[in-house]
C-alpha cells in the first residue's frame, strides 16, 4: 500500500482555505487544487509500505508520540515550490514552524532508522494546488504574491494520522489507517 503520515487540518479552516483556492482560480491557470476532504500537512510520506511495516510504523509512532504534547501552530502566507519562475506546488505556510519542524526531525530520525529516506529540510506547508501548465502564469503568480502574507487561522495539532493513498484517474482516495494521539 501506497501511504504517508499527516497531520489533519481542523474542518473550521477548509471554507477559509477553499475561498484562496477560489481567488486563485480566478488566474484560469493550468491548476488542480486539491479537494478540501484531502487537505493535510504531510508529515513524512512513506511510498509503497507492507501491512507488517506498517504495524511497525504505528508501534513506532506511538510510543515517540508520548513524548509530546499538543500544540498549535497558525497557518499563515501562500507560497510555491520550488520557486515564483517554476511553480510546481502552491502552498500555505506556518508562522513559527519550529514545534512543528523539531518533533517531525525527530521523528525522522526513527524512520530512518526503519529504511525510509531521510528529508533534508521540513518545512510545514499544507499544499493546497498543483500547477500543470504554464497558461496565465503571471497573473497567477499575482495573486499567490497578494495572499503571501493571508492569516487562515490557529489550529491544534494534537495527533498524527498513518493514512493510506490510493491513487486513481480522478485524483487521490485517503482513507485512514490509524490515529496516532500526542
Amino acid at each position: 500500500m501506497r501511504a504517508f503520515v499527516a497531520v489533519e487540518l481542523d474542518t473550521e479552516l477548509v471554507d477559509k482555505i477553499s475561498e484562496i483556492q477560489k481567488n486563485l482560480a480566478e488566474a484560469n491557470a493550468q491548476v488542480k487544487f486539491v479537494e478540501p476532504e484531502n487537505l493535510h500537512f504531510t508529515f513524512k510520506f512513506l511510498g509503497d509500505i507492507s501491512p507488517e511495516k506498517a504495524e511497525s510504523i504505528i508501534r513506532m509512532a506511538e510510543e515517540k508520540a508520548k513524548d509530546y504534547s499538543p500544540f498549535d501552530i497558525k497557518i499563515k502566507g501562500t507560497g510555491v515550490f520550488p520557486n515564483m519562475g517554476y511553480i510546481r506546488v502552491i502552498w500555505l505556510g506556518v508562522e513559527e514552524p519550529e514545534a512543528f519542524s523539531k518533533m517531525q526531525e525527530d521523528f525522522d530520525l526513527d524512520f530512518v532508522k526503519m529504511g525510509f529516506k531521510k528529508e533534508r529540510s521540513y518545512i510545514p506547508h499544507l499544499t493546497i494546488g498543483r500547477v500543470k501548465g504554464v497558461q496565465n502564469k503571471e497573473l497567477l503568480v499575482s495573486i499567490v504574491k497578494e495572499l503571501q502574507n493571508i492569516e487562515v487561522g490557529t489550529m491544534n495539532v494534537d495527533k498524527l494520522v498513518l493514512k493510506e493513498s490510493e491513487l486513481t484517474p480522478v485524483g487521490p482516495i485517503y482513507t485512514d489507517l490509524k490515529e496516532i494521539k500526542l
